[in-house]
């Protein structure tokens, strides 16, 4: 289960992630994390906050992968998550 947690602030909006992102909830994510460009400005910036996430599927980093390349920034996690978004950021490249 992953429980998202939206933080609206002036420049940002802030999705706090808690649990396991997996399917079919990786889906969910895409969708609330993408609606910030529908419904407000476009130079407003989307942070993820993955202090509560405890494990990532295959189609979890999949989904956190089409973030990263929208521009989405990330904080947060423990040495699993932050190795998880180290490889994540360096398919960027």
């Amino acid at each position: 289960m992953l429980k998202i947690s939206i933080k609206d602030g002036g420049s940002r909006r802030v999705l706090v992630l808690e649990g396991k992102i997996l399917a079919p909830w990786t889906d969910e994510l895409i969708k609330v994390a993408c609606q910030d460009d529908a419904d407000h400005v476009a130079s407003r910036g989307l942070v993820i906050d993955l202090q509560g996430v405890t494990d990532i599927s295959a189609d979890g980093e999949e989904a956190l992968y089409s973030l990263i390349v929208q521009g989405t920034k990330f904080r947060g996690g423990g040495v699993f998550i932050k190795e998880v978004m180290k490889r994540l950021a360096q398919r960027m490249r």
